[in-house]
């Protein structure tokens, strides 16, 4: 071959070079996809009901399917997403079930899409229709504001509900992992037989119990008790009295599990799922679902495709938690960098969670008084903006990714008294040091829903109608006081501020500099009934930082986490002031608390049998007025009875329209809402 033939076959293979380069370039950057969608089913809803000009609705109901690409930089921070196996593009496919709600003629919506992170594979928007639930529109508010709702699985240690199917993490050679993983269980009814983890559970990687260690205690604060290995197996006895059936997603103990411990089980565990897949496949549904082309394959066909202009994400409790990651983690900007929600709600979430761990239990709470104290979400950052926690060794906020993108969010964040209680609120709010508030973001709002529990109640039902009982484990009456009305409006608001920029109501929850938010010490409730081994403190969750080992990243929550965690520093508690009867000062006070006829707390006292005397978490109290000054007196009872306070019936109601006319106003509650509030007070047997 002469020089000239020599040089040719050199740019020939130079160019062939480029060509393969550039093919290994597109694949390198080959983005994250909806592959495809089927809908197995569409049903009419609500038995035709037309909601005034919007129309009638319809439900799709189906599965999504998605892969990811692990050479992405956006998905980078998805805890073992490069151990997933990879299809032949390099891809990690997953699926998950999808649900939408949608009127029927889409160009007569409001062109908002409403997506709701699913709580365990729950919906809970439906709820927002007061006397509504999935199958009944209630008051179709949601319908007539002409929202269209969808739902897809993020979480895969569920078994009902909406799910999302996740891959297994595997080593680089092939073999399985293993890793030592933490359970806890509490029971309601004793039991012989309890799952490893939640089901599809983190198989014990033995039969073979040895290295494994099991102990219970009945109090949070109490000493551990080993429970010796002899006396427990992995197995199931549901039929087969101990040692039982061998089954290595399953703990069988010898005389059962009873209602008055919290059991703890520390196990080397097989083929962990990579649960952070969840976060990425809820941004590309959704960035798909609002038009964004890149976001799908083109054989991928969107059921609400040119119908929606903004969207909005709510979530509560631990789908509000699960908001509150997907942001701090920077899941909000899409692969073609544009802003996947317009708007969120993170309701009643105080903290983040192990969302995006190695060994991922996202069914967990984090850090409430007696369940689940020591698992993941309660790290700093916990604030919005950034702040300095020196006891973790953390400068940061929820925000920094978002903002580095321009994909924020507004963000009203809506509270309970149960949050700062059991879930360490006033740290959203101060500093580490719990002596001075933190400034609050422009693109954030927080509503401290006084007077309100975390797991709400039913306007419909409420006193003096109905008197609630104690819950299950709890020594007092449940507190049912509504937050529903207050968060439909706080949607309007928040729908407002992204549509056309109307801002919303101003922040309302207690502050150091207003002397409502103070220590424990400060507060004094008058009176609380026959509560047995009872105390405010043993009742309040106080953050302790945590050392959960150096392949954990605590900042994000992420990565691999060495248990059980060491115990360090503790935070200072600062909780919400209460008035004379026990209410909240501060706040969003709604028609109960500013008219009340008992005091709502966020806190309530487990039983005899269950734990006595620590906190029955997520779970408040009311503990009712009397209705004489008579019968208040011989209970020692120094709040004024019902009598006292409204001495006819006329009173009453134009109370609850005087302030039902203030919250209207401030933008805190709806008309319509308020003429509910107002018609039950003429109703109600007062004084």
């Amino acid at each position: 071959m002469d020089r000239k033939s020599a040089n040719c076959a050199k740019l020939l293979g130079l160019s062939a070079a480029f060509l393969t380069l550039a093919t290994l370039s597109l694949i390198d950057t080959a983005e994250a996809k909806i592959t495809k969608i089927v809908i197995d089913k569409r049903t009419p809803v609500f038995e035709g009901t037309t909601f005034g000009p919007v129309g009638a609705y319809e439900q799709l109901d189906g599965t999504a399917y998605g892969e990811i690409d692990p050479r992405n930089p956006l998905n980078a921070i998805i805890q073992d997403l490069e151990l997933a196996p990879p299809n032949a593009r390099g891809m990690v496919e997953y699926s998950m079930g999808i649900s939408i709600l949608k009127p029927l003629d889409m160009s007569k919506g409001n062109r908002t899409l409403l997506y709701e992170t699913v709580n365990r594979g729950r919906k809970n928007l439906p709820n927002l229709n007061i006397g509504g639930d999935g199958t009944k529109a209630g008051d179709g508010f949601l319908q007539r504001e002409g929202y269209t709702l969808a739902w897809s699985g993020w979480q895969g240690d569920i078994t009902t509900g909406l799910r999302i199917t996740l891959p297994i993490a595997v080593n680089p050679d092939g073999s399985p992992i293993t890793g030592r993983v933490r359970a806890e269980y509490t029971l309601t009814a004793s039991g012989t037989t309890v799952d490893v983890t939640a089901r599809p559970a983190y198989e014990a990687a033995s039969l073979d119990n040895a290295g494994a260690v099991l102990t219970r205690r009945v109090r949070q604060a109490d000493a551990r008790e080993t429970i010796d290995n002899s006396k427990w197996a992995f197995a199931d006895c549901a039929s087969i009295p101990f040692p039982g059936k061998p089954n290595a997603a399953k703990v069988c103990l010898d005389g059962g599990f009873d209602t008055n411990h919290i059991y703890e089980l520390v196990y080397t565990a097989k083929n962990p799922t990579v649960a952070g897949i969840g976060l990425a496949a809820t941004r590309d549904f959704v960035a798909f679902l609002r038009g964004d082309s890149a976001a799908a394959d083109s054989a991928a066909v969107n059921p609400i495709a040119d119908a929606i202009d903004n969207t909005l994400i709510f979530g509560s409790s631990q789908s509000g938690r699960w908001i509150r990651t997907f942001i701090h983690l920077g899941f909000n900007e899409s692969e073609s960098h544009k802003k996947v929600f317009d708007g969120a709600i993170p309701h009643k979430a105080s903290n983040r969670g192990a969302f995006n761990v190695r060994w991922a239990q996202p069914t967990r709470l984090s850090g409430t008084q007696h369940t689940e104290a020591q698992y993941p979400g309660q790290e700093s950052p916990q604030t919005w903006d950034v702040s300095v926690d020196p006891i973790a060794g953390v400068t940061g906020g929820q925000l920094e990714r978002c903002r580095k993108s321009q994909t924020c969010p507004k963000i009203t964040a809506t509270f309970t008294d149960s949050e700062y209680w059991q879930a360490m609120m006033a740290l959203n709010t101060t500093d580490a040091a719990g002596d001075k508030d933190v400034t609050i973001p422009p693109e954030v709002r927080l509503y401290f829903l006084a007077g309100t529990q975390h797991s709400g109640g039913d306007q419909l039902q409420q006193p003096p109608s109905v008197q609630p009982k104690p819950p299950l484990a709890c020594q007092l009456p449940a507190n049912i006081n509504s937050f529903f009305p207050a968060q439909r409006a706080l949607l309007v608001a928040l729908r407002d501020w992204v549509v056309s920029g109307k801002e919303p109501p101003a922040s309302v929850y207690p502050t150091i500099a207003r002397k409502s938010l103070v220590s424990l010490a400060h507060i004094k409730f008058p009176y609380v009934p026959a509560a047995e081994r009872f105390s405010t403190k043993d009742v309040a969750a106080q953050r302790v930082h945590l050392n959960r080992g150096s392949a954990f990243r605590e900042a994000d929550v992420s990565g691999v986490m060495a248990e059980p965690p060491r115990a360090g520093a503790t935070y200072p508690l600062l909780l919400p002031q209460v008035d004379a009867d026990g209410n909240h000062i501060d706040g969003l006070r709604n028609t109960a608390v500013q008219v009340p006829l008992g005091t709502y707390t966020g806190w309530n006292v487990r039983k005899a049998g269950f734990s006595e005397g620590d906190s029955c978490d997520l779970l408040g109290s009311f503990i009712p007025f009397f209705r004489t000054k008579a019968e208040r007196i011989a209970a020692d009872d120094p709040r004024p009875s019902l009598e006292e306070r409204y001495p006819t019936h006329d009173v009453y109601i134009e109370k609850v329209s005087a302030a039902a006319a203030r919250l209207v106003a401030d933008r805190f509650l709806l008309p319509q809402d308020a003429d509910l509030l107002v018609s039950q007070a003429k109703a109600a047997a007062i004084p």
